[in-house]
């Protein structure tokens, strides 16, 4: 009797300190839970930048986080994001963390954050070759490889751009990117043209013309962009570029010229410029507009090509202070040209002061 007394009260004994035992690891674990998500890796911290590759497994990121110093046990946080619900959460790019943060900090910065974004500006009026320095000043890509994406049938055809190049499709925009691995030149030009074909659709929302129209809008387009120094006057030099065209007169435009030179152009016309037939971006000497888009047009020089100002000006001379004296008849056209352009001031200028800047 006493010894079936000593196994049964081993066995009781054995239970508390099995159950003594699982109650501490329990409370332990419970304890380092609660100072995972409370205590940060490092005090005061640093930042880290902290890079997420696309369809990476959220495992493969927690031991990442680990590897840098942002949290403390890999494990822990890939169960604290399962319980979240927030494992597919998380977008691809560069993040910039801090070892000083808990957990719960981080996991939040990397599921609602769009992380590290890389600025690139590209302004109205710029020619695909001005707009393939942006995008390597920015660091997106280089000159030659943008070069060859925006000459390249493939990706135009996708597009359905029947030219030689982008030239006009690619829409001046500030875009937010997240900073590429490697060369991101191909991907930013199909990025541009897709944005055109957003900001067309609100110039014709009912649906696109037919190429030969669309195309045509473009070029005179780029003409209206490179010409208008201020924004009011849009609409009617878009309108003399109609008017001009309809009655078979020649464009002459200085910007066709300037485009035909590319980047050969030094800054002057010289009279020889205007009279040679082999440029044919010469609207001085070949009728009709150019073979194609000088620059990118934005999207209120597409407005205003598609709903220009209806007057009878056939001629516009810039003033020097952005504006132009516009005249509709060509003696009046002379005596406007000799008055702001060979009579110029010496603070002449053929498009406004940006703000900021000294007059």
């Amino acid at each position: 009797m006493a010894r079936k007394r000593t196994i049964l009260l081993t066995l009781v004994g054995l239970t508390l300190l099995a159950a003594i035992t699982l109650g501490c690891y329990k409370g332990h674990n419970l304890w380092l839970d609660h100072r995972f998500r409370t205590v940060p890796p490092e005090t005061p911290g640093r930042e880290v930048i902290f890079r997420v590759e696309p369809g990476q497994p959220f495992s493969v990121i927690a031991a990442g986080l680990r590897s840098d110093g942002l949290i403390t046990d890999s494990r822990r946080f890939l169960t604290m994001a399962v319980n979240e619900g927030k494992t597919a959460s998380i977008r691809a790019g560069e993040f910039l963390l801090h070892t000083g943060w808990t957990p719960d900090k981080v996991l939040h910065e990397l599921t609602t954050s769009a992380g590290i974004m890389r600025r690139v500006a590209v302004r109205e009026g710029l020619t695909w070759w001005q707009t393939a320095q942006v995008v390597e000043e920015a660091g997106v890509g280089s000159r030659e490889a943008f070069a060859a994406a925006v000459s390249d049938p493939e990706l135009l055809a996708g597009f359905g751009i029947r030219a030689d190049t982008a030239e006009g499709y690619l829409f001046p925009e500030t875009y937010l990117i997240t900073p590429p691995r490697g060369d991101h030149s191909r991907a930013m030009a199909e990025l541009m043209i897709r944005e055109f074909f957003v900001n067309a659709a609100k110039v014709w929302p009912d649906g696109l013309p037919g190429w030969d129209e669309l195309h045509r809008t473009v070029i005179i387009a780029s003409l209206v962009e490179k010409e208008t120094g201020v924004p009011y006057e849009r609409a009617r030099i878009a309108g003399v570029f109609h008017s001009r065209l309809k009655k078979r007169m020649l464009i002459q435009a200085d910007p066709t010229i300037i485009y035909g030179l590319g980047e050969a152009y030094d800054g002057k016309i010289a009279r020889s410029h205007l009279r040679d037939p082999d440029n044919p971006y010469n609207t001085y000497v070949h009728r009709g507009l150019p073979p194609g888009p000088i620059c990118s047009p934005g999207l209120e020089a597409l407005l205003a090509t598609v709903n220009p100002e209806e007057h009878d000006y056939l001629y516009f001379v810039a003033k020097g202070d952005g504006s132009h004296q516009f005249s509709k008849t060509l003696e009046e056209h002379n005596r406007a040209v000799v008055k702001y352009q060979i009579r110029r001031p010496a603070n002449y200028r053929s498009t406004p002061v940006p703000l900021g800047q000294d007059q």
